[in-house]
């Protein structure tokens, strides 16, 4: 036995050792490929050409007030807690629809909903190219679609094409005004100087990336490993096993290098990724407590780069925000995942990875807890498409254009139906107009007749949202949302059973936490189309 075991130890350190060589190599190569960059964003952040206040904009993916306040009544949030108590904080910024990230951030850095900035969600269809777009809805979803046409939109298209070029980006606006801004790993980065991201060679050898890629940006800009100005002066996490640089470490240290060697951009956009993935894998509870408390350490190593946290208030008014929330999944058991290709099995629905053709009879686009569904042919209505689908009591909400510019919606749970255009017989809380027909319950509308005001329930900003998804790009569509605790899938969509989603218009996904703090200068509305007229008010507002 003694042998026996001696042998079994001897033949595990054999393989530790290979397996420790292995991976001494792939760093070795990584570090060997890893290409220099020669970007020079430092030189336009001198000290004398900044101005006195500046703004720093921190985006956390999926932050939510509800762990934000267990967290603060616990006392183990103590930055958080500082700029809560120093500023104002509210719990019910509403987000942009689709509730998925690129969208929202389209939306926050445009201020405007996908109705103008077009990008209208995670993955969409694009009619002119006859092809799902997909950013990066998952690793199986990815690879059925095509793993280097994923690549080439996010790469090239996202900021290159199709984020509306007619649409000013914060960044634009600012740098017409003379004022310098920066962008730390945003999704949505386009600005008017010259940038160049440079990919390694093992990347460029399989894909249709080149190894230079001219790009615009802010003055200043990294994209983890692919555009780091800070190479060579300070050493940031962007290896493989750190996700290349996309993760909150690398975003933190880049900021903490600006701010503690008085290179801080008048405005910097700061995004913070690591929270969303615990939420979605293992839902509210311990993941994310623990993901809390990461943020709020981190958001201590920003404050502490000052020589007092009323220094850092002093100096910068900051800006915290999260960009959708996250509705619990249920269980596996509870069959929370809706299949709205099984729904929908009598058309000839598009396959992954392949390309329609004259057979080709819907077209899924599936956004976690929404969903785009294509009407290809005209013979199929969206109507019928929508009477299919209001029958699997998972659904909530059904909506497509009805005749003229009237937009239908039904809700699936209660079987009433709304008809609402842009007008002037009602008013809603962001001074919007509207026309409506039918029954306001359906998106949850409460109607005081003698002030002929709209107020919102379940759904926030409900009329304007649906209408923007429904605008943002061309296409027979209708647009359908699962009931809290469902998510929608086609067959190689990811899904979050026992976890949570996002994507849907209901409140849960819709409402994300602000705080701001260093100025009491507040939004016109608490929106986050509203945010960039915001940010833009704070910096030197043209005359």
């Amino acid at each position: 036995m003694d042998m026996n075991s001696n042998i079994k130890d001897v033949f595990r350190m054999r393989w530790l050792l290979i397996l420790l060589l292995l991976f001494a190599l792939i760093y070795l190569y990584y570090q060997w490929s890893k290409p220099k960059q020669h970007e020079h964003d430092l030189d336009r952040l001198s000290p004398a050409a900044n101005a006195d206040r500046k703004v720093i904009w921190v985006l956390v993916d999926s932050l939510m007030s509800h762990a934000i306040d267990q967290g603060v009544n616990s006392k183990e949030l103590p930055a958080l807690s500082y700029l809560i108590q120093r500023g104002t904080y509210k719990k019910d910024l509403v987000s942009s629809f689709p509730t998925m990230s690129v969208t929202v951030d389209s939306s926050l850095l445009t201020g405007t909903y996908p109705d103008r900035h077009q990008i209208p969600g995670l993955i969409w269809f694009d009619q002119k190219e006859n092809r799902l777009v997909n950013y990066g809805t998952g690793l199986h979803e990815v690879i059925s679609d095509g793993l280097n046409q994923t690549i080439k939109d996010v790469a090239i298209h996202l900021n290159g094409g199709h984020l509306n070029q007619e649409t000013l980006t914060v960044y634009e606006e600012l740098a017409d005004r003379g004022i310098r801004s920066g962008s730390i790993n945003g999704m949505i980065y386009r600005g008017r100087m010259d940038h160049i991201l440079y990919f390694p060679s093992w990347l460029v050898a399989p894909t249709p990336l080149p190894e230079r890629l001219k790009v615009k940006g802010p003055d200043f800009l990294t994209l983890g490993a692919f555009s780091n100005p800070l190479q060579g002066r300070v050493t940031l996490s962007e290896g493989p096993s750190k996700e290349f640089g996309f993760k909150d470490d690398y975003a933190i240290e880049t900021a903490k290098y600006l701010i503690q060697n008085n290179r801080l951009p008048d405005f910097l956009f700061v995004y913070l990724p690591d929270l969303d993935k615990p939420l979605h894998k293992k839902g509210a509870g311990a993941a994310e407590r623990e993901g809390l408390q990461k943020l709020d350490r981190n958001l201590r190593k920003l404050l502490d780069s000052f020589p007092s946290w009323d220094d850092a208030l002093e100096k910068i008014t900051w800006v915290i925000t999260g960009d959708s929330g996250q509705t619990p999944i249920r269980p596996s058991h509870e069959n929370p995942a809706v299949r709205l290709d099984q729904l929908l099995q009598k058309y000839q629905v598009l396959e992954a990875g392949k390309s329609p053709d004259d057979k080709t009879e819907l077209v899924l686009a599936v956004n976690e807890r929404s969903a785009y569904v294509y009407s290809l042919k005209k013979e199929i209505s969206l109507q019928t498409l929508a009477d299919i689908l209001k029958t699997d009591d998972r659904i909530d909400l059904i909506a497509f254009p009805g005749e003229g510019d009237w937009i239908q919606v039904l809700n699936a749970a209660t079987d009433q139906a709304l008809q609402y255009r842009r007008g002037e017989d009602w008013m809603d809380p962001y001074e919007q107009g509207w026309e409506l027909k039918g029954d306001p319950t359906a998106l949850d509308l409460s109607l005081d007749r003698a002030s002929r005001r709209i107020s919102y329930g379940d759904y926030p900003d409900a009329l304007a949202r649906l209408s923007a998804s429904l605008k943002s790009h061309p296409g027979r569509f209708l647009v359908v949302t699962a009931r809290p605790g469902y998510e929608l899938a086609d067959a190689p969509s990811p899904t979050h059973k026992g976890g949570a989603g996002h994507g849907s218009l209901h409140r849960i996904d819709s409402v994300a936490p602000i705080i701001i703090a260093g100025t009491d200068q507040k939004p016109r509305h608490w929106r986050i189309v509203d945010l960039k007229g915001f940010i833009l008010d704070l910096m030197n507002p043209a005359p």
